[in-house]
């Protein structure tokens, strides 16, 4: 039971602020973190919490110092390291702000990230051996791309449309290689092209074997086929979003993983499951600051599902 991650890893600052600085206007910060982040690694972290599979990460860091801390957490974490190259240059970087209603903004310099946008042989071999395959948009749509291609013939293919891009490039159309697609509102208004969601979910719904939206405090919609689950939301009383959403993809991936099933088995019910796990997992992360240093462990998450559902 495996999941790789290929995506990105960035080194975040965060800033803790009051409010948010509007256009043009200066705000002082009442601290500074230094923090791993990016969303790939983020997601990667939270699988490997998950406590129940193996997880390894495909991507890339700078030769700066950032590269090495990076890799240093990845590996202290017990994840596998051995398809992250590292090209000349600087390592991804994340500039982010929260303010006093947990809100943030974020403002990525790819650096490393978007070197790479084809597989080495080592990372082929790495993603060959996955159960699981967990991408992003932080990275170059042929990577995602590359890494679809590359998996086994019964290994899932997660996307989490993040941040949303053109799904259709010069590399081909995303939809085929999709068998869950992961989004926000936002996200899945902006990859369907209308200002709607139920026509947003109408339009990408059919295109993968699996729909998530994710909805904040409304929880999630989640469709395969003709069923629809709504998933509710844990409460939380929440000091920073960051990373929240990468917390809810890599326990859904590790909760497939962990299921030994395969794409055409998928149903509504493991699906719902694996909504509830990422959702709970979610709730934990935003009462903590930063991304990976948030992600909750499996024990917590568990006893969260079970206090809420008992």
């Amino acid at each position: 039971m495996s999941v790789v991650v290929v995506g990105s890893i960035n080194q975040d600052l965060v800033a803790r602020v009051n409010r948010i600085p509007a256009p043009g206007e200066t705000v002082l910060a009442s601290s500074m973190m230094r923090t791993g982040g990016g969303k790939g690694a983020n997601q990667a972290v939270a699988a490997r919490r998950a406590g129940d599979v193996s997880v390894a990460f495909v991507g890339a860091v700078g030769t700066d110092l950032d590269g090495e801390s990076l890799r240093g957490a990845l590996v202290a974490d017990g994840i596998d390291v051995s398809g992250l190259s590292q090209v000349d240059g600087p390592s991804g970087m994340a500039l982010i702000s929260v303010d006093d209603t947990a809100e943030n903004t974020i403002v990525v310099i790819p650096g490393a990230n978007a070197a790479a946008t084809a597989l080495t042989p080592a990372q082929r071999s790495v993603v060959a051996a996955a159960q699981v395959v967990l991408t992003q948009l932080e990275i170059p749509i042929a990577l995602v791309l590359a890494a679809a291609g590359a998996r086994g013939a019964e290994a899932w293919h997660l996307l989490n449309a993040a941040p949303s891009a053109p799904f259709v490039t010069a590399g081909g159309s995303l939809f085929p290689s999709v068998d869950v697609l992961i989004v926000n509102e936002h996200e899945a208004l902006d990859v369907a092209g209308v200002d709607d969601l139920e026509a947003a979910v109408t339009a990408l719904a059919p295109r993968v074997r699996a729909l998530v939206v994710t909805l904040g405090r409304r929880g999630s919609l989640i469709v395969c086929g003709d069923e629809r689950a709504d998933v509710p939301a844990f409460a939380a009383d929440a000091v920073d979003t960051t990373g929240a959403g990468d917390t809810f993809c890599g326990m859904f991936a590790a909760t497939l993983a962990a299921s030994g099933r395969v794409p055409e088995s998928v149903d509504i019910a493991l699906l719902a499951d694996a909504a509830r796990a990422g959702a709970a997992a979610a709730a934990i992360a935003v009462t903590r600051t930063g991304a990976q240093d948030a992600v909750p462990s499996a024990a917590e998450v568990a006893a969260l599902i079970e206090r809420t559902h008992a």
